[in-house]
């Protein structure tokens, strides 16, 4: 029989996979929703444009998700810490899902209800990153929380990948671009009614799990499901701890580059090096495939290294961590010095796949330092990181704006400079560690619901 906990990982790989899919999905139809269309009768003729918004506008209605995703993120790690994970990692992606379902009704009536939309498919995005975090807390036994966290969060990547070429292959169909909205939307309500039947709140729950599987789950947590129902946040002591600033800078760190990789670097290709990475498909894929096959492999090393060569567990997140910030700063720079396409995109590639390693550090870190307040901590960590998105293009904006190729040395300088301190403080302060300030003042005590269960 399969263990619940990987069951359990299973469906939150294919719920992040519905998390990007839906999220990237505009950024394909809107090309088709803007762009002349070729039709056939007797002869071909070029047919306007569905859409006529410029630039200026298609940015506005691309970032309103990102309005809407940073409001939710500390929020929603309250509420699933509070009331539990689950129907807040599966109901934020069913509402969007919904929401999906209607885009293409709500875009002939007014642009504005578009942009209204995507405000409102951030905001229920925003709660899930949290959220998982609220059930690996009851789920992932410390020795596996690399693995199964980071199995998970690949499921972004590997979803977006899949997700950008059928929705290039949809626009083009007979059924439009709707059809984008339509297919992802139906994909990920199903996927809702899956997750609800398969998944339980904690192990405790769960009708089928084994009595073996429950207590090594709970005993190696160190507390049950139970024990932490009336625990309140210690807030003083969470706020002012100084590995939890290091887990928000490091976010803030990874997401700036990120963010500059993924969204500036092209542009610069086809500003300075006059290439379109977005006509070739399998490029644009590319750094996507890499990062989720590093993000999937780096979760498994870091635990092998835990459990098998007894490397501490602040070490194996300060390295993995602090060696993708390296990595990263290098290809960086490197990237502004190197005038052809292909070095651009071998740098691109490289110093994206590599940064998968950053989710085995960070990206878990949060259940090591205090599991039982995890989902909180990530939105907190989270709401630090999604400032990039709004932040970064318009800084670029401003700096290329100056004028000439060397202005864009100072873009890639100024995110390998903000991995540098994050790296720095990262490497110094954080901890693998739980906090005294989340230590279960009474330790654990068995608690078996059902002892019929073998």
């Amino acid at each position: 029989m399969v263990p619940k906990r990987y069951l359990v990982s299973f469906m939150a790989f294919l719920g992040f996979a519905n998390v990007y899919a839906l999220r990237v999905n505009l950024s394909v139809a809107i090309v088709a929703m803007t762009s002349n269309k070729t039709i056939f009768i007797n002869n071909t003729a070029v047919g306007p444009a569905d859409y006529n918004w410029d630039l200026e506008l298609q940015g506005h209605i691309l970032s309103a998700f990102f309005w809407g995703y940073v409001v939710t993120q500390l929020p929603g790690g309250l509420l699933a810490n509070r009331y539990g994970g689950k129907y807040f990692f599966g109901g934020g992606i069913f509402i969007t899902a919904v929401l999906s379902l209607l885009t293409p009704l709500f875009v002939t009536w007014s642009v504005y209800l578009l942009i209204s939309i995507r405000v409102l498919q951030g905001f229920c995005e925003g709660v899930t990153y949290p959220a998982i975090h609220a059930i690996w807390s009851k789920w992932a036994p410390p020795q596996e929380r690399s693995k199964l966290a980071t199995f998970a969060f690949s499921g972004s990547y590997i979803g977006t990948v899949i997700s950008l070429p059928i929705s290039g292959a949809l626009a083009h169909s007979p059924a439009g671009w709707p059809s984008i909205f339509y297919v992802c939307g139906n994909i990920g309500i199903l996927w809702f009614m899956v997750w609800c039947v398969l998944v339980t709140e904690s192990p405790a729950k769960h009708p089928s799990i084994t009595n073996a599987e429950l207590e090594y789950i709970q005993q190696t947590i160190g507390y049950t499901d139970e024990q932490t129902k009336r625990i309140h946040p210690p807030w003083a002591r969470l706020l002012t701890s100084i590995p939890v600033w290091a887990l928000c800078l490091a976010h803030f760190a990874e997401n700036w580059g990120f963010y500059t990789w993924l969204t500036e670097l092209p542009t610069f290709m086809n500003d300075v090096l006059n290439f379109r990475i977005q006509n070739s498909g399998f490029l644009s894929a590319l750094p996507y495939l890499v990062l989720g096959l590093v993000v999937m492999f780096s979760g498994q090393l870091a635990d092998i290294l835990r459990t098998n060569f007894n490397v501490s567990t602040t070490l194996v997140r300060k390295l993995f961590t602090c060696g993708a910030f390296a990595i990263q700063s290098v290809f960086m720079i490197t990237a502004g010095y190197l005038m052809t396409p292909v070095a651009a995109i071998v740098c691109l590639t490289i110093a994206v796949g590599l940064g998968g390693f950053f989710w085995a550090g960070v990206g878990v870190n949060h259940l090591d330092i205090a599991p039982q307040y995890a989902s909180i901590l990530m939105g907190l960590s989270n709401t630090f990181a999604t400032l990039p998105g709004i932040i970064s293009p318009s800084l670029t904006g401003a700096i290329v704006s100056m004028g000439g190729e060397s202005m864009w040395r100072v873009v890639f300088y100024l995110a390998a400079s903000i991995y540098g301190v994050g790296a720095i403080f990262y490497g110094v302060f954080a901890s693998g560690d739980r906090q005294a300030w989340a230590e279960i003042p009474l330790g654990y005590q068995p608690h078996l619901d059902d002892p019929e269960r073998d």
